[in-house]
């Protein structure tokens, strides 16, 4: 359960960094809902990824969690902001996913 956990923080994480990214591409009063839903997701991403910390090991579950919020946070670079998706790019990306799996299924 505490794996499903982390999983959602990690999402909320790609949440939080997507909000600033629309923030800064808006103004007025949907500038400030973006910037609340940031601070939204943030406290949910922090409050989700203690909640899973207190049984995963400290180590695996941050970088289980950095690496989720890289890829979701790259992907929506890609297929929301309109970033470049050069090969090396996305061959990164597909590291990175790699290493969170890794990382999972050496976990104890």
């Amino acid at each position: 359960m505490n794996w499903i956990i982390l999983i959602i923080a990690g999402l909320f994480e790609v949440a939080f960094t997507s909000s600033l990214g629309k923030a800064k591409t808006t103004t007025g009063l949907e500038m400030y809902i973006w910037y609340a839903a940031f601070v939204f997701s943030l406290v949910a991403s922090m409050l989700l990824l203690m909640k899973a910390t207190q049984t995963l090991p400290m180590g695996t579950a941050y970088a289980v969690w950095t690496g989720i919020g890289a890829v979701g946070t790259a992907l929506v670079g890609i297929l929301v902001f309109n970033e470049a998706a050069g090969f090396w790019r996305v061959f990164f990306i597909f590291t990175l996913i790699a290493s969170i799996v890794g990382l999972k299924s050496m976990s104890h």
